[in-house]
């Protein structure tokens, strides 16, 4: 299952609205169900192009909101969105997910690991191997460079909504952000390149 990104975006500063609704969540379940249903979209999005797998990109936001609501009692408004807390659990989870991967590879059980195809196959085609090497070369960088693009591409989030979330300045992000698409840049010529 993949979600559009027609979610509403955070803001760089927690609404009064959202703060009052993490006090509620505190001690109402339901009020809980408004910040999921609020914030799923995003995490399962950065979840899903951090890993490319749905399947375990809907387990590991399930884990996310579990956490969340477990520990909700040690989240603080220190002035930045819930959505950011959010996505730091999603980027441990992730990273955690990474690393036990490279432990115990697995292999997919699906018809020769490939889609079926539409009547314009080459379309088709080229468009999926297009996008395939586009993540596999964005699989490659940095998880801290993924986690941009994803936040920057995916959800659409400005400089200032990122840099909460990354724990960094506006500065630095930008930076990070030319970086990053130089690397990317250099990771797909590198893989166009004969023999690369």
């Amino acid at each position: 299952m993949f979600f559009s990104m027609s979610q509403q975006r955070s803001r760089t500063e927690p609404s009064v609205e959202e703060r009052a609704l993490v006090d509620r969540a505190r001690q109402d379940p339901e009020a809980f169900g408004q910040l999921y249903l609020r914030y799923v979209r995003s995490i399962y999005n950065y979840i899903f192009y951090r890993t490319g797998d749905p399947e375990e990109a809907e387990d590991l936001t399930s884990q996310v909101f579990l956490q969340a609501l477990q520990h909700l009692s040690r989240f603080q408004d220190r002035g930045v969105p819930f959505a950011a807390w959010l996505f730091r659990i999603a980027h441990n989870l992730v990273a955690n997910w990474h690393r036990d991967r490279h432990r115990r590879p697995t292999v997919p059980l699906s018809e020769n690991g490939h889609e079926p195809v539409s009547d314009r196959v080459e379309v088709v085609l080229e468009r999926q191997e297009d996008r395939e090497r586009l993540l596999a070369a964005m699989r490659r960088l940095p998880p801290e460079r993924q986690q941009l693009l994803i936040l920057k591409f995916v959800e659409g989030m400005s400089n200032a909504e990122i840099a909460q979330i990354m724990g960094r300045s506006e500065g630095a992000v930008r930076v990070l952000y030319h970086r990053t698409l130089e690397a990317l840049r250099k990771e797909l010529r590198r893989e166009t390149r004969p023999g690369g």
